[in-house]
């Protein structure tokens, strides 16, 4: 049996639309091993290990990933059983399909002895949920800049400075990435464009060097933070209230509905604030935590 950890992901950040993405301290944990099915009728035995509701049939996107990786290297498949923990939150933009499809990919790949490299991996996982901000950084860690063109992902993962940690405002409410997707407009304008291509590269490298006064500039956007606000209840008084708290950038966590923003790693009472401002603006449904950058990507350990 091996042990797959994936790392929660924030795509985007604010101006670096399907592009950016950074790999974050909460962590999804699947146990895989092989079973002895058949390949006419392979076996399919799910658990959840936290009480979490998931598909335990052959719709669960771990075991989907998993035989898809399978028939893809040309191997027979007999059938998984699986036990997961789900830490990252549904449908809330913290990449919890892009971490079952890693934890998927990666541990089928991991069962027939690895014949597919990590960038293997990453290409495979990026065709299947569409686009790579996700799941790069899930795959690498750290804050990642990815591209994909003919089904090849090119990615850069580095460090962020450590005087910043990340505090994510998560609603008790579901986004659906299809919904939040759906109301982007199909172009945009040549200026607007160029918006966000400036802020998406101040953004990389402020992150990176340490630059941290640039971060309110670099994580403006125009390309879907402001189609999407309408859709996530309490969004612009969240904003608020971080940005009144010191917060250095706000961002739309993904597709939403989840709020991200980054602080300063000394402020040690930026959450204990943060609910209490919660508290008063009557945002109850609305829950933060502090978490930090996950360096390392996804990982697999035999047990």
């Amino acid at each position: 049996m091996i042990k797959i950890t994936v790392p929660a992901s924030s795509a985007n950040l604010g101006s670096g639309f399907d592009a950016l993405g950074i790999a974050l301290t909460l962590y999804n944990h699947v146990w895989m091993e092989e079973a002895d099915g058949s390949v006419e009728k392979p076996i399919c035995k799910i658990e959840s290990a936290d009480g979490v509701k998931i598909p335990t049939d052959e719709s669960n996107m771990v075991f989907m990933a998993a035989k898809y990786l399978y028939q893809k290297c040309g191997y027979p498949f007999h059938g998984l059983r699986l036990k997961q923990e789900n830490n990252i939150p549904l449908t809330r933009g913290l990449g919890s399909s892009s971490a079952c499809l890693v934890a998927g990919l990666l541990g089928a790949n991991t069962l027939l002895g690895s014949p597919l490299s990590l960038s293997d991996i990453s290409d495979v996982a990026a065709g299947l949920e569409g686009h790579p901000d996700n799941t790069a950084p899930a795959i690498f860690g750290g804050l990642v800049t990815a591209v994909m063109e003919n089904g090849r992902v090119y990615t850069v993962s580095v460090p962020v400075s450590d005087r910043i940690r990340f505090a994510l405002f998560v609603p008790n409410f579901e986004l659906k990435t299809e919904k939040s997707r759906a109301v982007l407009p199909s172009q945009v304008s040549r200026g607007d464009a160029v918006y966000n291509l400036s802020r998406a590269a101040l953004m990389t490298a402020s992150l990176f060097s340490g630059k941290l006064d640039n971060l309110r500039v670099a994580v403006k956007d125009r390309l879907h933070q402001p189609y999407r606000f309408p859709l996530i209840q309490g969004a612009d008084q969240v904003f608020f209230i971080a940005y009144r708290l010191g917060a250095y950038a706000v961002s739309i966590s993904g597709s939403g509905p989840s709020v991200m923003a980054i602080v300063n790693s000394d402020d040690s009472s930026f959450v204990s604030k943060a609910k209490s401002r919660l508290n008063d603006a009557g945002l109850t449904d609305w829950n933060v935590q502090l978490l930090e950058c996950d360096a390392g990507g996804a990982r697999v350990e035999f047990l």
